[in-house]
């Protein structure tokens, strides 16, 4: 571990003597941003964390305190600070029970006016992270939610606001895909402002008028249902893939707008993964979007899966994120001003292609699947093969059939259970539908803004807040950090494997992630 402002950064010293709001830090990349904050910034003035309660914990101090500061993450801050880390929890760090989706969070107006004349940053990582999510409620939280960010920044004095979006709020364009703001694909007459946002209120009325709709015609679980294929239909006919990708790139454009003579940072990350490097190698919570694929071979759920050798899938490690996230707000406390969006990513500078991530996962199973006893309970007996979508879905189908009309004949003879070789093949199907976009790309990250910023600043920067791809071995990486953390840290405690719809549902996530099903607050 680095000695503590032993060597004085630019950004260290932007962020000394401020204090921050940070949203969704119960969740994965939260905790790994408050962890970085508090360990390279130990003279940051205050901390608030905006967090709701829940069924466990009714306030946010609570509620911090069992979910957040007795995570892992803080082991290496514990073993080496213990006595200032608890003490900055307790007399610097504030926890302030709201909801990110309510006018002023829930506060009263005295309450919210009193936070917003304490902060001089809003850190913004909540989000629902769900591909399938009720499109009602990813617009709440993706989307609308920002009105109230919004208002808090301006109450502040027009804070600095750094938001964190994903990549993939690119949606299905191709080719070479830069830090820009980006067009739907699938509205081209939707109206661009000047200042390079779209206008897209109109877009989300419509949208609310359609949620308003259904709720007329179903209720309960079919509503749940209708309102989930509401989100996939609209993203898909916008040109996204999936509702939160959709969702998220409103809730940027909805930023632009409001903000648009504040300074604001828009940081997307690509697949965010298990830390590379601090405060632990492969320090990981839950199950992201690879790792469900991963999770379903382990248990020998799935054996092939579409996806493209060649395609490159870009993962991030969680680390180099959050130190994109400081070295932004930093920029902003030194030259606040324009717009800037920044993308963490590996694809343009340091490519993994799909068919490097399944032969380093194979060959680490093959010869190694004993060191990790919560992920591989036998030696996986055969080989994991992407092939091409069409095929797949075509193959799948007919064999699904074929064992429909199997396990009807096998009732008739006395036998309920659905056959094993139908439930595994029903998982590679469910995984297919989330995931095989991102397993077969059809374009490249770049992030030369993020990197022109970074080699801008001096080394002490540089080495105290690294984000360079570059300096990822993936071999390494995938075998020895990564799949480690997850026996480590992601499968800690479980004791089992998680069944193939258990594998399906936590990898249901990107992480720009973060990849808990909701990280609302």
């Amino acid at each position: 571990m680095r000695e503590f402002n032993a060597e004085p950064s630019t950004t260290v010293q932007a962020l000394r003597g401020k204090r921050i709001l940070i949203t969704g830090a119960s969740g994965f990349l939260g905790k790994v941003v408050l962890e970085k904050l508090l360990r390279s910034v130990p003279d940051v003035e205050a901390v608030y964390l905006l967090m709701r309660g829940n069924r466990h914990h009714r306030d946010a101090r609570s509620r911090f305190e069992a979910e957040v500061a007795s995570s892992s993450i803080f082991d290496t801050l514990r073993a080496e600070r213990g006595e200032w880390f608890t003490q900055f929890c307790q007399q610097r760090l504030h926890c302030i029970t709201g909801e990110v989706t309510e006018p002023r969070f829930g506060l009263s107006r005295a309450a919210f006016n009193t936070l917003a004349g304490e902060v001089d940053a809003v850190i913004n990582s909540a989000a629902s992270v769900n591909f399938r999510e009720e499109l009602d409620r990813a617009l709440q939280i993706n989307t609308l939610s920002l009105d109230n960010i919004v208002e808090l920044c301006e109450a502040a004095g027009g804070v600095p606001l750094i938001q964190v979006s994903t990549c993939y709020v690119n949606g299905l364009h191709r080719g070479a895909i830069h830090e820009e703001n980006v067009s739907p694909a699938g509205l081209p007459t939707l109206p661009q402002h000047s200042r390079g946002y779209y206008e897209s209120f109109g877009l989300v009325e419509s949208l609310l008028e359609k949620i308003e709709a259904l709720r007329e015609q179903y209720e309960g679980r079919s509503l749940k249902a209708q309102l989930v294929e509401l989100g996939i239909r609209e993203s898909q006919a916008a040109g996204w893939n999936d509702t939160y990708t959709f969702t998220k790139w409103l809730g940027e454009q909805r930023l632009m707008r409001a903000l648009r003579d504040y300074p604001l940072t828009i940081v997307r990350p690509s697949i965010i993964e298990s830390t590379l490097q601090e405060p632990c190698p492969g320090w990981i919570e839950g199950v992201k979007v690879a790792d469900a694929i991963l999770l379903a071979y382990a248990r020998g759920k799935v054996a092939f899966f579409p996806g493209k050798r060649s395609g490159v899938i870009d993962v991030i490690p969680a680390d180099l994120v959050a130190n994109a996230v400081l070295l932004s707000l930093g920029e902003q406390f030194r030259e606040p001003g324009p717009h800037r969006i920044y993308q963490c990513c590996s694809g343009g500078s340091n490519p993994l292609t799909m068919g490097q991530f399944i032969d380093h996962l194979m060959s680490e199973a093959k010869e190694n699947h004993r060191h990790y006893d919560k992920l591989f309970s036998d030696a996986p007996s055969r080989r994991f093969v992407a092939v091409d979508k069409r095929l797949f879905t075509v193959v799948a189908s007919g064999l699904r059939f074929a064992l429909i009309v199997l396990s009807s004949l096998l009732s008739r003879f006395g036998r309920r259970r659905k056959l094993r070789a139908r439930r595994n093949l029903d998982a590679a199907m469910e995984l297919s539908a989330i995931f095989s976009f991102y397993a077969q790309p059809n374009y490249i990250f770049h992030n030369d803004k993020l990197m022109a910023m970074y080699r801008a600043l001096p080394d002490s920067d540089q080495q105290l807040f690294p984000v360079d791809a570059t300096a990822i071995d993936w071999e390494h990486y995938i075998r020895k950090v990564h799949i480690a953390g997850l026996n480590r840290y992601a499968l800690k405690g479980s004791g089992r494997l998680p069944d193939s719809r258990a594998v399906a549902a936590a990898g249901e996530a990107i992480a720009a992630g973060r990849a808990e099903e909701v990280e609302a607050s």
